[in-house]
């Protein structure tokens, strides 16, 4: 149960352009006008549209799955903020090429283990909470819930900016844990080892593999 709503969660949380079952997909396009709680609503209806018309029952679906964000959803995302929010201070001493690395093998890490979670998903629904926000702020909190049947709801909160072309979401926090920064503990720990080089190469090594992290319950963190 509490494995199939984080995974609804952190799914929700990559997953940003619609399309309905059947139908054709186009390289996403970030739309600048676009209100920044109407983008995540759509973007609710389309993956739940897309899992129960595509559920994720083996590996040739799950890379499906992979392919439908990575070419719809990443344009949406601002990975290199993400990124520095996971690693946390010891960004700012790394290389650009060192980010771009950490960066490409991130975005891979969370890619794998929410499209490999996808399998648990049952009959999750979003609902949206009202929301509270100025018309010129900069960084904006959309607040929802996952509801299911016989379940306690989780709150979610999908933290967007607008940096002049269209909005963004750079983290999703779940029942008040951020996915994103749930990772700092287990980066530092392996910065403090290896440096910025050995956590590339761990994460390298660990998507070389094909491995997943734990999806973490709401909650509680599972990285430290």
């Amino acid at each position: 149960m509490v494995r199939r709503r984080a995974f609804l969660t952190g799914i929700l949380g990559v997953t940003v352009l619609a399309i309905a079952p059947g139908s054709r997909v186009y390289a996403a396009t970030p739309k600048t006008e676009e209100d920044p709680v109407a983008l995540v609503q759509r973007l609710s209806d389309s993956v739940l549209a897309y899992l129960k018309a595509h559920p994720v029952t083996d590996e040739p679906s799950r890379e499906a799955l992979v392919a439908f964000v990575e070419e719809n959803i990443l344009p949406y995302f601002d990975m290199p903020r993400m990124t520095a929010l996971a690693v946390g201070p010891a960004w700012r001493q790394a290389t650009p090429q060192q980010r771009a690395q950490l960066t490409d093998e991130f975005k891979k890490l969370l890619l794998r283990t929410y499209s490999n979670a996808a399998k648990a998903y049952k009959d999750e629904t979003l609902e949206f909470l009202p929301q509270r926000r100025g018309a010129n702020d900069p960084i904006v909190r959309v607040a929802a819930r996952i509801v299911r049947a016989g379940s306690e709801p989780i709150e979610v909160q999908y933290v967007l900016q607008n940096s002049g072309d269209g909005w963004r979401i750079f983290d999703v926090v779940i029942a008040g844990v951020s996915l994103v920064t749930n990772y700092r503990g287990s980066f530092t720990a392996e910065i403090n080892r290896g440096g910025i080089d050995g956590l590339i190469r761990v994460l390298a090594e660990k998507n070389a593999k094909g491995e997943t992290d734990p999806v973490p319950e709401p909650g509680k963190g599972t990285h430290g």
